[in-house]
């Protein structure tokens, strides 16, 4: 339609619109808030269905039943990210769906937040034989090519890493867990708050209380976000 048609059409479109009328290409907050949700979930189906059947490091030829995506809320404001899958994970196709996992969901929800709120995630998506800690080159190669657009994705306030491999596959090889748990460090413009993982809790029950103060802290930073957010 030429140009001038167009304005000569949308001219009579607002003569016959009520007096205080106000044009808005935006769409409503609601609408978009719904079409966000949707583009990030997009995002993330799109980036796991390229690497359901990843064969880029060695984890895909030593005995993985399959590849473990991350689950959760894809506007999740908190995001943990552990260290691998194990062997239910592995074989449902969840992560922290074990004995580990079990007791992450009760620290959660002793948080006042259902799991399905947060987003949960791995350094690595593939199981290690008889679990073993990922090597480096299996850590940066599943890093680059999931977790950082995994978080990039989901964008959440703030992160917590479970563990020495999960704190150093976003903080460094030389951080040490026993240092630098409890502490709000950063991944690029992202907050980390790293701690114990739920799978070293069930050896050493005594530091149930540590990693309760550092979810203390995270529900801190989330709430002065939130607070911050409505000023």
């Amino acid at each position: 339609m030429p140009v001038q048609k167009k304005l000569t059409t949308y001219l009579k479109f607002l003569a016959k619109q009520p007096a205080g009328y106000a044009y808005s290409a935006q769409q409503p907050a609601s609408h978009q808030k719904a079409s966000s949700s949707m583009d990030k979930k997009e995002q993330l189906d799109a980036l796991y269905a390229r690497y359901k059947s990843c064969t880029q490091c060695p984890l895909a030829t030593q005995g993985r039943s399959q590849v473990v995506f991350g689950t959760g809320n894809s506007n999740a404001q908190l995001m943990f990210v552990g260290e691998a899958p194990g062997k239910d994970e592995d074989m449902q196709g969840f992560p922290f769906i074990g004995r580990a996992g079990q007791l992450l969901t009760k620290i959660i929800e002793a948080m006042g937040i259902q799991r399905e709120e947060v987003y949960i995630s791995n350094i690595v998506k593939c199981r290690p034989p008889e679990n073993r800690t990922p090597l480096p080159i299996e850590r940066t190669t599943c890093k680059e090519l999931l977790l950082f657009k995994e978080i990039e994705i989901i964008n959440p306030v703030i992160i917590c890493t479970l563990g020495a491999p999960a704190t150093q596959g976003l903080l460094g090889d030389s951080i040490k867990i026993s240092e630098a748990r409890g502490i709000i460090h950063y991944f690029k413009t992202y907050p980390v708050l790293p701690t114990y993982h739920p799978a070293y809790l069930l050896r050493n029950p005594s530091e149930k209380k540590t990693v309760w103060e550092d979810m203390q802290k995270i529900m801190v930073f989330l709430k002065e976000h939130t607070n911050n957010q409505q000023k």
